[in-house]
């Protein structure tokens, strides 16, 4: 909601890439001695004690006095910040920042206010020790304390303002919907509705898998093998922003449409991960087949359909509308009779009841049941579903 595209100067480049290293060595080093900490010594340095080191470090070497003591600081803080998530419990542990990778930095401040409206289209922000630079005026800016300045992999700029916008109001219908998340179908909807999110393209991903040959047959080092990675980069860049722009305008429609948003409580994190080696207990220092592969196709699926950027987003926009369901065989029980039983999946696409015969789309069927938050025990019993007493009974096994 706040974030702009950059557009810097080739001379603006060179200096943001200058303050970016900055803050990256300076992290880099706090995280060396934050690392080196052992039962048997002392603590290691904190904030305070940095800082002074870090002015110590300015006097001694100019191509760090070169740059913005501002920037260096703040990266200073913000490990220190790090540092104390990661004791909380929030936050995973401090790691390196690499060169094309992480380039940022944030500045915190009076500085942070310094916009000047250009046009209608354009405004430009002062940056320390680089001067103004322009920033497309996509939305209005909002009033923030600190900004940061990122790069992406693919060389675009990008200014983020800190600013929490307010949660979507809620439409007052009183109506619930149930998500469910799949690898075909990005999300189904208890409404019936199925939702895709747009990934690359069939011509696209042959030539992801072109540039990926290259890559592999050229040389480490060369400028054809920099140029190829740069193409690579830019292909997962256009799928990243097809993602993101489906879970944005999917998040604020399900935000605005529905009162009470209902998905399932996945851990896409473990679920994601690559399955662990077998030995072989006949053959030592061997293995035995994992089906790593079929996983790795599997977690692409996960990871390209977003599905916890997705419940992310809902959470933001919808705040305190949004519940996670068990998601334990709701995609094997009959959401018209409560039934549940393995036989009932026919196939990835088709449900069919073996009890009353109920027949509709899989995916439709679990976001039903998980619109109606019917959780089911290792025993496979789901709580009793009202039907209405007209209704005729119905054989165990009908064709």
């Amino acid at each position: 909601m706040s974030r702009y595209r950059l557009d810097p100067t080739p001379a603006q480049q060179a200096a943001l890439l200058a303050q970016c290293g900055h803050a990256r060595y300076v992290w880099n080093l706090a995280l060396e001695q934050w690392s080196m900490w052992t039962p048997d010594k002392g603590p290691t340095p904190g904030y305070v004690e940095q800082a002074r080191q870090l002015t110590e470090a300015r006097g001694a070497f100019g191509w760090l006095r070169a740059g913005s003591q501002t920037v260096q600081q703040q990266a200073l803080r913000d490990f220190d910040q790090a540092v104390r998530n990661f004791y909380a419990g929030t936050h995973r542990r401090p790691t390196w920042r690499r060169a094309g990778v992480h380039e940022g930095f944030r500045i915190v401040g009076s500085q942070a206010s310094r916009i000047v409206k250009l046009n209608r289209k354009w405004a430009a922000v002062n940056v320390p020790k680089v001067g103004r630079v322009q920033f497309r005026l996509s939305r209005a800016v909002p009033d923030a304390k600190s900004y940061r300045i990122t790069r992406d992999r693919v060389g675009r700029w990008h200014i983020a303002f800190a600013a929490i916008p307010e949660p979507i109001p809620a439409p007052g219908t009183g109506e619930v919907v149930g998500v469910d998340r799949g690898v075909t179908v990005s999300a189904a909807l208890s409404t019936g509705e199925l939702l895709t999110c747009t990934g690359l393209s069939d011509r696209e991903q042959e030539r992801l898998k072109h540039l990926q040959r290259r890559l592999a047959r050229a040389h480490p080092g060369s400028k054809r093998r920099q140029r190829v990675r740069a193409a690579i980069a830019k292909l997962h860049a256009r799928a990243g922003d097809r993602r993101k722009d489906w879970v944005e305008k999917t998040s604020t429609d399900l935000a605005r449409r529905f009162d009470v948003i209902r998905v399932e409580d996945l851990r896409v994190a473990p679920m994601t991960r690559r399955p662990k080696p077998k030995p072989d207990p006949e053959q030592p220092g061997g293995y035995l087949p994992n089906r790593r592969r079929a996983k790795a196709g599997l977690n692409r699926g996960i990871l390209a359909n977003g599905w916890g950027l997705l419940v992310q987003r809902l959470e933001h926009k919808a705040a305190g509308r949004v519940e996670r369901v068990n998601p334990a065989y709701t995609s094997q029980t009959c959401s018209a009779c409560g039934h549940c039983a393995p036989e009932n999946r026919e196939n990835q696409a088709v449900f069919r009841c073996a009890a009353c015969g109920h027949q509709a789309n899989a995916d439709v069927n679990a976001a039903v049941n998980i619109a109606a938050g019917r959780a089911v025990s290792a025993r496979r019993e789901t709580p009793p579903v009202r039907v209405s007493p007209k209704r005729e009974p119905q054989l165990a096994t009908s064709a």
